[in-house]
């Protein structure tokens, strides 16, 4: 065990790139680090040819191994340390990729250093004698000993070569080009335009002249790839005239009796109740507003379909370019945020790193990181069993096809686990996978009591040793003090946690703690690795890839009085170490509860990055789909309605919003550069084919002053700026060469195949099939210092960079950048679900949900993301989206008031009209009419069901009479006065029906957001037993005002009724005394409302009774 120091220095070697970091190794606090004296080369030392290129190999695997089993961990003025890890778990793992130090100790007197190993992770022992020895010692015997075996004494026979190392070959990274003969840097140029010789990964340039716009080299070979019938990889689908056309008729038609409608309420003002008059028209023009708002960008739905044949023939299929067919597909990075291990349970978290690591992509090009933002070592621990367990689990996957690969979810399935699975052996492989499955279940929720166990154990141990030397440094008159030892967290090599401790200290706190890498499965190798008939599982995998992507374990570094942002700042984090450790120019962010439920949506995500024209694609947005949701919906969880029609609708226009979740960025968009070509396009009404005619296009200077997103003018990367310094990149993304000089390598890597003379800004064919580099304790030491505390600032990440600071909804206003800046997304619906998550079910959990969404748009409306002020390369449509999204929880107010007037109307006695006349009449069953024609074709084009519509229209009302108007009220009291507001739960009751798979779904949780429903129904059920009572006491009855004022009554009780339900608790539960009082005290009310306020001409109630 030993602790590496890495001190930020700049040092130039001859024939190397530049190091940042030098590296030393250091002794401190009782922990010592094994190391090597070499002998300086002198005329008389020179090393033979032999030994060169075994130092090299040796030493890259040393390496590798080094960083495996080390814990990296540093931060703001403190020193970054690499820990070697003696074990991670408490069991062992024999996966060769499985962090922690593992093999036979070197059988040479007093060194205690690990022997070599292969890629499998078992013993090379370079003597037929098998005479154990480590790395260092075998260099010195092939040195400085003649080549003599210390154990046989006899020479080494033949050439030893580490199985699996390669010849060590890897790209080197040339400095950034583009630079102007004035001294200028070109963005564009920079980022799309220039050559050379890049990796880290496997990046190659063309050579001058090949498959380009001319010269000889790889002319018949081109035109060979060119002269090949092309295919695409998606096609876009059309809805069906018979379906859209009409549609689009009804929206017209609607508006135009929408139109109407209002005029004729604006000119038959009702005389006898102005004030119920003025109300219900101010509220009745909004709600027409609101609903344009909404309609319009619905007019251009489509569906896309992904062509999986074509994505291998053209990536994974041998051709001139790739003789051997090696995959072509670019690397992907796999980002998993967790904050909390007591909401987020562990076991959900490592199951959907699970369903990541047996995804149906290239291993050597998928890599997994966790951000886990709490720092507990509970999720640490978590993932190092989720990474023993993958050891079987993916393997198993591969062998079957599987489907789908959440351990949980498929052991659960409700259906035939045995349907079309034709190999002989799979029901026993699948019966002990899934006992060894409830082993890993048991470990994992055994995690918290183990580390508190271990914790104890090792706390009581460090108090005696503190006792014992106080004892020992004591005068026999002094008394005995109390010994203060922390009550620290301890991991299972027996030393500190270095992040947050069960019991909190200084520095190792939820917002006070170190950042913290561990690679927990290193990069695979580049070639396929089957099982053998000596591994230690339990199932049959010689003919199946038992390799794993890489897995990394992220805990930013958090200090005192530093914003961390959230989750924003803990994805920006990620974006930075990834592009340092494996530089993937994709990315896919997922939530620690959604897994991949298709393990092929990966694929069907990169066929639109890949296709032509997809270097001007900045996301590909999958759609979210819910698990344990209640069959009836009653809370609208599957918000079907925003999935299936809001955003296929803008998948026609721009491209969907950003949800949060489930989507597959470009890494380079990610970064706030401009699509390529980004002069050649415009927005709808820059151009001549827009429907809505031609707009003068603006000055350059004008144009990009609406686009202005950052309250300094003097710094950054700008969207105005066409000539950028060189020097200013680090001022935009901060101080890190590596990832400035890994930005252009990601660009070019995340181009599409320049397979056919229309694809511009593409890469020749089998670029993308190298081995890439190996990771080194240099390049995991940098990944430290870019998730430490202070490296964002004076830069522009969060605010321009990365996701974006400054909204409880980041998603949102991320996309909305990227559009703004002229980028386009996609949306992909896959014929089987690509993910699957889970959703609040709890009528208090789920208002909440709403209140934090709702929060968000109104911090958008307020700010600099207002859609007002977007810039001329975003659709017109696409802007009306994105005001809607700002705008929708205004609708609350006018929503809350007009639920209100049917009471109001009953008590009064009057009606929101002068009388129920035909023009009223028609004019309401237009609108309800068309309204219904819509629904009916909106399910027809989107597939969604009507239950499904009625329930989001239910819900809309409940949300805007809740959430909505609490997210408006925060909203303004922030801005106007300061004033943060947060909706808490006030009290909750625990469900004490386990058995019942949605016992959650009865718990009553009381919270303030429920007062305005509340009232609502309240008054509405007295309004309409006092109307009732009103009208049938009166002299001259006014039945046409009754009626009006019970339907809307009624129209509003209906929608409610969720809500109301809600309320009552589990089914079948409620006490029937409940009902009854609720009756007597209606009707109780509604008498004492006849007798304060009896009809007029009359003082008594039914002829001849008077009130007592």
């Amino acid at each position: 065990m030993g602790t590496r120091f890495f001190n930020r220095e700049n040092i130039e070697s001859n024939g190397t790139s530049p190091s940042r970091y030098d590296i030393d190794s250091e002794i401190g606090s009782g922990e010592y680090a094994t190391y090597t004296v070499h002998i300086p080369v002198t005329p008389d030392n020179q090393p033979s040819p032999m030994a060169i290129q075994l130092e090299r190999r040796a030493s890259q695997r040393v390496e590798k191994q080094y960083t495996t089993n080390s814990i990296f961990t540093g931060g703001h003025n403190c020193v970054t340390r690499a820990h070697v890890m003696d074990k991670v778990i408490g069991t062992d793992s024999s996966h060769p990729q499985m962090a922690g130090a593992k093999g036979s100790v070197c059988a040479i007197q007093g060194c205690d250093a690990k022997i070599m190993s292969d890629e499998r992770g078992e013993d090379l022992l370079p003597c037929e004698c098998d005479f154990k020895i480590c790395r260092d010692c075998h260099y010195d015997a092939v040195r400085t000993g003649d080549g003599i075996c210390p154990g046989c004494k006899e020479p080494y026979k033949g050439e030893f070569d580490l199985a699996g190392v390669g010849d060590g070959r890897v790209l080197t990274l040339s400095s950034p080009v583009g630079v102007s003969k004035a001294g200028e840097f070109d963005q564009n140029g920079w980022l799309f335009e220039t050559k050379g010789t890049y990796g880290y990964g496997n990046a190659i340039w063309p050579k001058e002249g090949a498959g380009g716009d001319g010269g000889n080299d790889n002319v018949g070979e081109s035109s060979q790839l060119l002269s090949k019938q092309w295919r695409p990889l998606t096609r876009k689908l059309s809805i069906k005239a018979a379906i859209l056309s009409p549609y689009r008729l009804l929206v017209l038609v609607r508006m135009v009796v929408l139109g109407l409608f209002l005029t004729w309420r604006i000119r038959n003002p009702n005389e006898d109740a102005m004030w119920l008059w003025g109300m219900s028209v101010v509220c009745e023009v909004w709600f027409a507003f609101s609903w344009v708002l909404d309609q319009l960008p619905k007019l251009c739905p489509i569906n896309r379909y992904a062509d999986l044949n074509v994505l291998k023939e053209k990536f994974e299929t041998p051709n001139p370019r790739n003789p051997s067919g090696k995959s072509d597909l670019p690397g992907l990075d796999m980002f998993v945020s967790t904050a909390d291990p007591e909401k987020e349970p562990p076991l959900v978290t490592a199951n959907t790193i699970l369903s990541i690591l047996a995804a149906d992509y290239p291993v050597e090009k998928l890599s997994c990181y966790v951000s886990d933002d709490g720092g507990a070592l509970l999720t640490f621990e978590a993932m190092a069993e989720a990474a023993s367990f993958a050891n079987l689990w993916v393997p198993f996957c591969r062998k079957h096809d599987i489907e789908p690969r959440n351990p949980e979810s498929y052991f659960n399935l409700k259906r035939d686990p045995y349907k079309n699975k034709v190999r002989p052996d799979f029901v026993k492989d699948r019966r002990r996978v899934k006992r060894e499955y409830d082993e890993y279940k048991v470990r994992i929720n055994g995690l918290p009591d183990s580390i508190r166990r271990r914790s104890d154990a090792y706390n009581a141990r460090e108090e005696m040793k503190a006792l014992k030397l106080q004892r020992q440094n004591k005068n026999e008159d002094e008394p005995l003090e109390n010994v203060k030892v922390p009550k620290a967290t301890w991991m299972a090599d027996g030393t500190h946690w270095p992040g947050t401790w069960v019991v909190s200290g200084p520095e190792h706190s939820r917002g006070d703690h170190a950042g913290i890498i561990q690679v927990m499965l290193k990069p695979p190798s580049d070639e396929p690795l089957n099982g053998t008939s000596i591994d230690a599982i339990p199932i049959d995998l010689t003919e199946v890839d038992i390799r794993l992507p890489l897995l990394v374990y992220v805990s930013r570094e958090k200090r005192l009085g530093y914003d961390h942002n959230k989750k924003a700042g803990a994805m920006n984090a990620l974006v930075r170490a990834s592009a340092i450790m494996s530089n993937g120019p994709f990315i896919l962010n997922l939530d620690c509860d959604h897994y991949i439920y298709n393990s092929q949506a990966l694929r069907e995500g990169m066929c639109f990055m890949m296709d032509r024209g997809g270097d001007r694609l900045c996301y590909v947005q999958f759609p979210q789909r819910f698990e344990g949701i209640d069959p009836s919906d009653r809370y609208a969880n599957h918000n079907t309605v925003f999935f299936d029609v809001n955003m296929r609708a803008l998948d026609g226009i721009q491209g969907p919003m950003y949800v949060g979740t489930g989507c597959l960025f470009r890494r380079t968009a990610l970064y706030g550069f401009d699509p390529p070509r980004s002069k050649e396009h415009h927005g709808c009404c820059s151009s001549s084919s827009c429907c809505f005619g031609e707009r003068k296009k603006k000055p350059a200077s004008v144009a990009h002053a609406s686009e202005e997103e950052d309250s300094s003018s003097s710094q950054g990367l700008r969207e105005t700026d066409d000539d950028l310094s060189l020097a200013l990149l680090p001022k935009s993304f901060g101080n890190s060469s590596f990832l400035i000089d890994s930005i252009p390598v990601a660009e070019f890597q995340g181009r599409p195949l320049a397979d056919h003379p229309s694809v511009k800004n593409g890469r020749q064919p089998g670029a993308l099939t190298m081995a890439r580099e190996p990771l080194d304790a240099v390049t995991v030491a940098e990944a430290i210092s870019v998730i430490s505390c202070w490296y964002e600032d004076k830069t522009e990440w969060g605010r321009r960079v990365g996701w974006i600071y400054g909204s409880v909804t980041e998603d949102v206003v991320t996309g909305y950048r990227m559009h703004n800046r002229g980028w386009r997304s996609v949306y992909c619906v896959t014929k089987r679900d690509a993910f699957r998550g889970t959703a609040p079910i709890n009528l208090t959990d789920r208002l909440h949900q709403v209140l934090r969404w709702a929060t968000g748009s109104v911090e958008i409306f307020f700010s600099r993301n207002n859609a007002l002020l977007g810039s001329h390369r975003m659709k017109l449509l696409q802007k009306i989206a994105y005001l809607n999204v700002g705008i929708y929880p205004f609708t609350s107010i006018f929503l809350i008031v007009y639920c209100f007037l049917p009471a109001l109307s009953l008590f009064s006695g009057e009606f929101i009209v002068q009388s129920l006349n035909v023009a009223f009449l028609t004019y309401l069953l237009g609108i309800t009419i068309t309204l219904c024609l819509l629904a009916v074709l909106e399910i027809k084009w989107s597939g969604i069901e009507l239950e499904e519509w009625w329930r989001n229209e239910q819900f809309w009302l409940i949300g805007g009479t809740s959430a909505h108007l609490a997210a408006v009220l925060q909203g303004l009291l922030k801005v106007i006065a300061g004033i943060e507001i947060s909706f808490t739960l006030t009290s909750k009751s625990a469900g004490d029906d386990l058995d019942d798979e949605f016992a959650d779904l009865y718990l009553i949780r009381w919270t303030s957001l429920m007062i305005p429903p509340i009232t609502i129904m309240i008054t509405n059920l007295i309004g309409v037993a006092v109307g009732v009572t009103r009208t049938i006491y009166s002299e001259i009855p006014q039945w046409s005002r009754l009626l009006g004022g019970v339907f809307f009554s009624f129209w509003v009780l209906v929608h409610l009724y969720p809500f109301a339900k809600g309320l009552m608790g589990r089914r079948g539960r409620t006490p029937t005394i409940v009902f009854v009082w609720s009756g007597l005290i209606a009707i109780t009310i509604s008498l004492l409302w006849v007798a304060i306020n009896p009809p007029s001409g009359s003082s008594e109630i039914g002829g001849s009774f008077q009130f007592p």
